[in-house]
């Protein structure tokens, strides 16, 4: 019976420092790419789980138009119009992309792209728009997507 060992090519064992960068690397892929991709103009698959679904949502952009300007005009900014529903990260999303914005009487920080979103976080365009709008679309959206599981991709539709 042969027995294995954990050693290269030159009968070494990896070192710590490179067993911790690889764990690094694996643990923050994603975030990476958030950074990296857009200015390499990468067009990579990296961080979804889920099912790689690809669905079209048509948003109801008469019922809320606050909240579909602020979406037009955060796509037309360069943001994503596809989301990759990750609930899990939302609260994280959520902070980041609102660190440093005031709040306003009167109104919600509407962020694009939705904290629910892969794609969330940090750098999101944030807008002030009036509650009603901004929490019905909200609701609008996670019972629209109640059904779909984590990772899979939403293309939002503004007509």
């Amino acid at each position: 019976m042969s027995k294995k060992n954990s050693r290269n090519k030159k009968g070494k064992a990896p070192s710590v420092i490179t067993i911790v960068l690889a764990a690094l690397l694996i643990l923050f892929a994603p975030q990476l790419y958030k950074i990296v991709g857009p200015l390499l103009d990468l067009d990579l698959d990296i961080g979804s789980r889920g099912s790689g679904e690809t669905i079209r949502l048509e948003f109801p952009v008469d019922r809320y138009p606050a909240t579909a300007a602020h979406i037009r005009d955060a796509i037309a900014s360069g943001e994503s119009r596809v989301c990759t529903i990750d609930r899990g990260g939302a609260e994280e999303n959520r902070d980041d992309s609102l660190r440093g914005i005031p709040t306003k009487k009167g109104f919600d920080r509407d962020e694009w792209p939705m904290a629910m979103c892969e794609e969330g976080g940090t750098g999101a365009d944030i807008e002030y728009v009036e509650p009603s709008d901004n929490r019905g679309a909200g609701s609008w959206v996670g019972h629209a997507l109640d059904d779909y599981p984590d990772g899979t991709q939403v293309e939002f539709i503004l007509n």
